[in-house]
């Protein structure tokens, strides 16, 4: 908008900026009729213009007096200026006046401020020289007398005080005072350590008869002292009372063996009962003199054990192994119970978090005996996890000696492990395959539970005992066996297909309901097929469970070399393999049918009747087969859809090809080979839930399979019908109903309709002309042509056809 328009607003069309007379002319006039009041409207705008002009003129007058009003207003706002300026001018000289004054009023005050801060910290100083110079003297004479329960109060107000003097040490009186301070502080700690000296001899046995009040003083003042004589006091005190335990399990004793192992901790047990009994209340609470006597004992036990193991190695077997490092583990949880860990190197331990409940059985408490055992179950996979427990602080500080050694223990579990696989297969080979019991929807191998139970025993037992190496050691164990298992027991179990063909006659398949001795596999080898499927499925999803689990047992820094995919791959490709026996086994019972098919005279069929033998053949062994395996597959249904889609990708192919064989057709043969094909699409559409008392929807991407495939036969079929004349139209109609731009194709056409060579070669011809040239929009034509045909590209016999089929079904 203009400026005048946003200062006066008008509505007023005339107002506007982008005026146009033309266009409000014919606004006020639209049409003809409206000019009959043009007087009107031209009196109203004069009279708007006379008013204009009157404003104008008002306007124009009223403007001649601004200048000079203007230069007067200038002139006052000037002046007051002026005169404010001189005010602000008054105000800072009054303002400068003042502060000099406060000045001299105030100097004296801060002057006697200072004074008085300056005698106050003479004062001060001088009551803690004096505090100092009579704690000295009486810190020295105190030490004399071994007076420590005086002197551990009197040394802490000594220190604490001789801090103040820290600026004043270039004064000779505060630098002596402080030296004195150190010199009564280093004959306090030697004075200290003779008497634990005198009191507990490093030498022999000798204890005193019980505490003594002066060490019990003596022990506050060494909280006082340099650390290093707290450290030192520990420390002897420590050894001194372990000195025993060196002596009774020495090397060559025959309670340092493993065996005894048990006798170790009992005693250092007694010992610790013993000094609370005797010492509890000499040391001070916070020094955990119990606790540091068993961590001394833990790290002297560990040397020791190591040391007899590397020249006994030869003698260590794996249950004395296991019982040692059981009896270890055990004393190293008693330890968790009764101390908190502050003692150990690092010098802080967190109190372990309870975690919160888990609804997951396979997540239980994993500390037990090693004789615990613990089904893996399939569900477990879905279940959320459990928080890792936080470590024992004391776990290790023993038991890490045996882990050299745990050597012994992984060859135990090859050996065993190897045994049980070879138990699994004669009892497989003594008992045979599984009986055929499709209530259960397909049992899993017994033998697969036994496997991953043990394996479970195998991975808490291990780490009970380390978390390192030997855990990598034992999941290469799981990796061998797993493997064999998979190939010993499930791939090796397989039945073997045979290359026999069934050997049915094309008379007898000519004939309703025959042919149905023509499966491979029995009943029992089915089940067994579906069995060996159902347990690598448990298999695959278990170790895939056992590979997580395996991850949480060890020691971050090794995670990375946990790994059971290979092992993983192996079970699926066991999965794979069993489904396509099923397949093969179904496909080759067809294939006799479909080879009578192919052999059938079509030119010389009469009449359109009911199905065909071949056809009942193939159905009837769909029926036969496929509710064994869906009813042996119930739990693993997404492996029974991978079957139907391989049989109707394995099948489909074949029946075309089959179909191409099938020459010279004639217009009845080729209606007949039609309603055959429809009849297969049918059955092969309800081929999951064939038999089945609960019908269910078909996958959809089986669905999708079947229709596509069986839709290009019945393609192939009406192509065949179709009359080749004229050539045209023939070549036009094979392009868009079959989308096939390939001449293979459209020759094996030409040959199932028992056209002669010459007309072959014209067609052909014909055919390569008639190609589109992009071959992705001839495909694009084709399968809208697949979907939908019109009218105009089925002959009158083949419409007629659709409706008995129709009829019929």
């Amino acid at each position: 908008f203009p400026p005048s328009l946003q200062v006066f607003p008008s509505q007023d069309p005339l107002d506007r900026a982008d005026f146009n007379a033309v266009e409000y002319i014919n606004t006020l006039f639209p049409t003809e009729q409206s000019l009959a009041n043009i007087d009107e409207v031209v009196n109203k705008i004069r009279l708007k213009i006379r008013r204009l002009d009157d404003n104008i003129r008002t306007v124009v007058r009223g403007q001649t007096n601004v200048g000079q009003d203007g230069r007067q207003a200038l002139e006052e706002a000037q002046k007051a200026i002026q005169q404010l300026f001189g005010k602000i001018k008054d105000i800072k000289d009054k303002a400068e006046k003042s502060e000099q004054m406060v000045k001299e009023i105030t100097r004296d005050i801060k002057q006697l401020d200072h004074a008085k801060r300056h005698l106050t910290t003479s004062i001060t100083t001088l009551n803690h020289l004096h505090m100092l110079a009579g704690g000295v003297d009486s810190l020295e004479a105190m030490t004399r007398r071994r007076q420590y329960g005086e002197v551990a109060n009197l040394l802490q107000g000594v220190v604490n005080v001789l801090e103040h003097f820290n600026k004043y040490m270039g004064i000779p009186q505060i630098r002596q005072l402080s030296e004195r301070v150190k010199a009564a502080q280093n004959e306090l700690g030697q004075q200290i350590l003779a008497d634990f000296e005198e009191a507990f001899p490093s030498q022999g046995t000798k204890r005193p008869g019980g505490p003594s009040n002066v060490l019990r003083d003596a022990c506050l003042v060494a909280n006082v002292l340099d650390p290093r004589i707290k450290q030192e006091i520990i420390k002897k005190f420590i050894k001194q009372h372990l000195s025993e335990y060196l002596v009774l399990f020495q090397e060559n004793q025959d309670v340092a063996w493993l065996d005894k192992i048990d006798r170790r901790y009992a005693w250092i047990k007694r010992q610790l009962v013993d000094y609370e009994e005797k010492y509890g209340r000499m040391f001070p609470q916070e020094w955990c003199m119990s606790e540091r006597i068993a961590v001394e004992f833990c790290h002297v036990t560990r040397t020791e054990l190591a040391k007899i193991m590397r020249t006994r190695a030869k003698e260590i077997e794996v249950k004395l192994l296991l019982f040692a490092i059981q009896r270890t583990t055990n004393f190293e949880g008693l330890l968790a119970k009764r101390f908190s860990g502050c003692t150990l190197a690092d010098g802080t331990v967190k109190k372990p978090e309870v975690p919160p409940p888990s609804t997951n059985p396979f997540l239980e408490d994993e500390t037990g005996t090693e004789t615990d055992e613990i089904v893996i179950e399939k569900s477990d996979m879905d279940k959320p996890k459990k928080p890792k427990v936080p470590d024992n602080p004391f776990h290790g500080i023993v038991s890490k000696c045996f882990e050299p050694h745990l050597y012994v223990y992984i060859e135990s579990q090859d050996k065993n492990l190897g045994e049980l696989i070879d138990r699994f297969v004669a009892d497989f080979k003594a008992q045979g395959p599984p009986k055929p019991n499709v209530d259960e929807g397909g049992a899993v191998l017994p033998s697969c539970a036994d496997l991953f139970v043990y394996y479970k025993k195998c991975m808490v037992q291990c780490s009970q005992l380390s978390t390192g190496e030997p855990m990598i050691a034992l999941t290469t164990i799981f990796q061998k066996y797993l493997r064999e298992y998979a190939w010993k027991i499930l791939s090796g179990n397989l039945p073997k297909t045979s290359s026999s063909s069934g050997g049915l006659t094309i008379t007898s398949l000519l004939k309703e309901k025959e042919g149905s001795e023509v499966a491979k596999f029995t009943l029992e080898e089915l089940c067994l097929i579906c069995s060996i499927l159902s347990t690598a499925e448990y298999c695959l999803a278990t170790t895939q469970q056992l590979e997580e689990k395996l991850k949480e047992k060890v020691d971050a820094s090794l995670m990375e070399r946990i790994n059971l995919t290979g092992e993983m791959d192996t079970f699926s490709i066991v999965i794979s393999n069993s489904i396509q026996l099923l397949v093969q086994d179904l496909d080759a019972a067809c294939d006799p049918a479909l080879t009578a098919m192919s052999k059938m005279q079509w030119q010389n069929v009469e009449h359109v009747g009911d199905q065909s033998p071949y056809v009942t053949s193939v159905i009837l062994h769909i029926k036969q087969n496929v509710p064994i395996i869906r009813d042996n597959l119930a739990s693993t249904r997404k492996y029974f859809t991978q079957f139907c889609i391989k049989f109707a990708n394995s099948f489909i192919p074949k029946f075309i090809n089959h179909l191409f064989k099938c020459k010279p057709i004639s217009m009845v043969g080729a209606e007949q080979l039609l309603l055959d094909t429809h009849s297969l699409k049918m059955v092969l559409l309800d081929l999951p839930s064939i038999g089945s008392q609960v019908v269910r929807k078909a996958p959809a991407s089986y669905t999708k399979i079947v229709v596509k495939g069986m839709t290009r036969a019945e393609m192939i079929l009406k192509v065949v019908m179709a009359p080749h004349e004229p050539p045209v139209v023939f070549v036009d109609n094979y392009i868009k109903l079959l989308a096939d731009c390939s001449t293979d194709t459209f020759q094996k056409i030409l040959d199932m309709k028992g056209l002669k060579r010459s007309e072959q070669s014209s067609m052909l011809d014909l055919f390569r002309q008639r190609l589109p040239a992009p071959p992705s929009g001839a495909e694009n034509t084709g399968s809208l042509s697949l979907s939908a045909p019109t009218p105009e590209q089925e002959s009158s016999r083949i419409r007629k056809l659709e409706k008995l089929i129709k009829k019929r079904l």
